[in-house]
């Protein structure tokens, strides 16, 4: 987490994360028989005075409410739950994915960082909810369910209203590679609704981030679920692929119906194509491919079928003839097929050969 970032979350927990230092023991008195000369006597008591002044001066400091102490406990959490807001997409914790964290938990004999959770007040299940550290819950719960039945969820506990708790969680979501843009942004839209009255400017100076991000963010938090479901996972949507789409899309919605039906139709074929993908174990259909069939809808639109086509080894059209006349061959290469370029290369071989076998190649 950068300087900047670590600031902004400590200013955020009102410096909770700052528990007062403990008071040191004070050292054993001399036994009586020894001798007490006057000097080491006063160098001793000087030490012992400024101990007893800094611990009233950190109990004078908590009273006040000058520093807080932070109250850490270890929890069973079937007895916490996730909150609303949190960013990280709940669906993609697995075993596989959360791998690294189990295998960091046991290899430290436990959970060593702390998640940030606050109390729940409204469901009888639950005591607490995860701001944030949703995965390190996940892991611990997964090892308490298979054969660490021990293993307890570390938590600290802070009393943090709805917009505190948004903010924390995004600065610590800012800081994880494995949090996608689009996680975030859903939040973003949501919290932009439901904490900042819809207004951008000042939901910008509370998170501490440009107006020209933050609405970008937003737009592609924005993607309606058609689009989404077009992509192999929501963890693929990033915020630099997927930008321009978020745009087009955001546009043809107020102002273009018959591009949004062009579009759906192209968005309904490829979550076909990824369901098809994973059922099979194949490889499937990358965001800037996605990103590309979906900006090319409508556009130029040819609804003349071909009339010779060729399929890749997924069973995805790689390649097929539209038109041939005198002025050329038309020929159209699809994306996402998975074909290689010398699979591609022979398809257009035969593509020519079978146009002149139909008596429909070049004619000069």
């Amino acid at each position: 987490m950068s300087k900047k970032q670590s600031d902004y979350l400590s200013s955020l927990l009102g410096s909770d994360a700052t528990p007062p230092s403990p008071t040191p023991a004070p050292a054993p008195a001399p036994m009586p028989s020894a001798p007490r000369p006057s000097a080491p006597a006063e160098a001793g008591a000087r030490p012992a005075a400024m101990n007893l002044l800094a611990r009233d001066s950190a109990l004078s400091r908590v009273a006040s409410g000058e520093v807080r102490q932070v109250t850490q406990l270890l929890l069973d959490p079937s007895r916490v739950r996730i909150w609303h807001g949190n960013a990280r997409h709940q669906a993609s914790l697995t075993e596989d994915t959360v791998r690294d964290l189990i295998d960091a938990i046991l290899s430290e004999g436990g959970q060593k960082v702390p998640a940030i959770i606050r109390r729940v007040q409204d469901d009888p299940k639950y005591d607490y909810e995860v701001i944030a550290g949703s995965r390190r819950h996940w892991a611990i719960s997964w090892l308490r369910a298979n054969n660490y039945p021990d293993m307890m969820f570390l938590a600290q506990v802070h009393s943090l209203d709805d917009e505190a708790a948004f903010r924390l969680s995004d600065i610590e979501n800012r800081a994880r590679k494995d949090v996608s843009d689009f996680e975030r942004a859903k939040t973003y839209v949501e919290a932009l609704r439901m904490h900042y009255n819809g207004k951008q400017v000042r939901m910008a100076e509370r998170l501490k981030l440009s107006e020209g991000w933050l609405s970008k963010m937003l737009s592609v938090g924005a993607l309606p679920d058609w689009c989404v479901n077009a992509f192999a996972s929501p963890a693929d949507i990033q915020l630099k692929t997927v930008y321009p789409l978020a745009k087009k899309v955001q546009t043809a919605l107020i102002a273009e119906p018959e591009l949004v039906k062009a579009m759906k139709a192209v968005a309904a074929k490829l979550s076909g194509d990824q369901t098809q993908a994973r059922a099979n174990g194949k490889t499937a259909v990358l965001a800037i491919d996605v990103v590309k069939q979906l900006m090319d809808a409508g556009v130029d639109v040819d609804t003349t079928e071909p009339f010779i086509k060729f399929d890749a080894p997924s069973g995805r059209t790689a390649l097929s003839v539209l038109s041939s006349n005198r002025n050329g061959v038309s020929v159209r290469v699809h994306a996402g097929s998975g074909a290689t370029e010398a699979e591609l290369v022979a398809m257009f071989r035969s593509a020519l050969h079978a146009v002149e076998k139909q008596g429909r190649g070049q004619r000069g």
